[in-house]
């Protein structure tokens, strides 16, 4: 089970905040919805879709209680509540206008439940945008993690590990939806970039992002793997003049709707 700290992702997930309002944007709201956004995480991305919903209202779900709990404790307001809630089980009945995401998802392998609960959460007509990490992200950062992984000192921790991120393509994606009964306007994947200010920044991410890996070395040596980690990296990926690190990434990004009736199936 993923143990999650709130605060240091708080800390060090600026280049995700970045682009959920990058993604935010694409909403085009009108102000009067009501909004699941879903891997909530920390609440600011949420609370910020708040404030563009004056007359609407806007429910976050997460499934760490680690989260929620700093979720509702930093960001109060009267339009916006947070739950705890697995994004594989959404227990919703056509309540949203809108089900949004961004860099969640990629948590989950099997996305169909996930999909089939976005279904039933959204009222007829409603819409649904979500952002993952997608087929071929972070392979470089990936690459070096599981190397590290796989020397002689890290290896035992290892043993039997075999998590893997639901890093999906769009045809297989434009699938599932139809079949969860929503209608695929864009499913695209996105090439960007992350950017981390040095060495510091990066392992910072390292540690709130890569989770699986770093809680699989016991509590007293993480450190010790995390630097192992950002030595190898940035000796096979230089950082620029101003010592920023880059990291190649992949987004899904994806458009769907749910039609106004939907068909009877015979």
């Amino acid at each position: 089970m993923t143990q999650w700290n709130a605060q240091d992702y708080h800390r060090h997930s600026s280049e995700q905040q970045k682009w959920a309002h990058e993604l935010i944007e694409k909403l085009k709201l009108n102000g009067d919805e009501h909004l699941l956004d879903i891997g909530c995480g920390d609440g600011k991305v949420t609370a910020s879709i708040a404030q563009r919903l004056p007359r609407g209202r806007v429910v976050g779900v997460d499934k760490s209680s680690e989260m929620i709990a700093f979720a509702r404790m930093n960001f109060p307001a009267a339009n916006l509540s947070f739950l705890q809630m697995d994004a594989a089980s959404l227990a919703f009945d056509a309540q949203f206008d809108v089900a949004f995401s961004n860099a969640a998802l990629h948590w989950i392998v099997d996305h169909r439940p996930v999909l089939s609960g976005i279904h039933r959460a959204l009222k007829p007509s409603g819409r649904a945008l979500l952002q993952m990490g997608g087929e071929g992200n972070a392979s470089e950062v990936l690459a070096v993690v599981n190397s590290i992984a796989a020397r002689d000192e890290w290896r035992d921790y290892f043993a039997g590990f075999n998590f893997r991120y639901g890093f999906h393509g769009p045809d297989a994606y434009r699938g599932w939806l139809v079949d969860a009964g929503l209608v695929p306007t864009r499913v695209e994947l996105i090439p960007k970039e992350m950017t981390h200010a040095n060495t510091d920044a990066f392992a910072g991410w390292i540690r709130t992002t890569w989770i699986p890996w770093v809680q699989s070395v016991p509590e007293s040596r993480r450190d010790e793997f995390i630097a192992s980690v950002v030595r190898q990296y940035v000796k096979q990926h230089l950082p620029d003049e101003q010592l920023r690190v880059h990291v190649k990434m992949v987004r899904l990004e994806v458009e769907a709707g749910k039609p106004a009736q939907q068909k009877c199936l015979r």
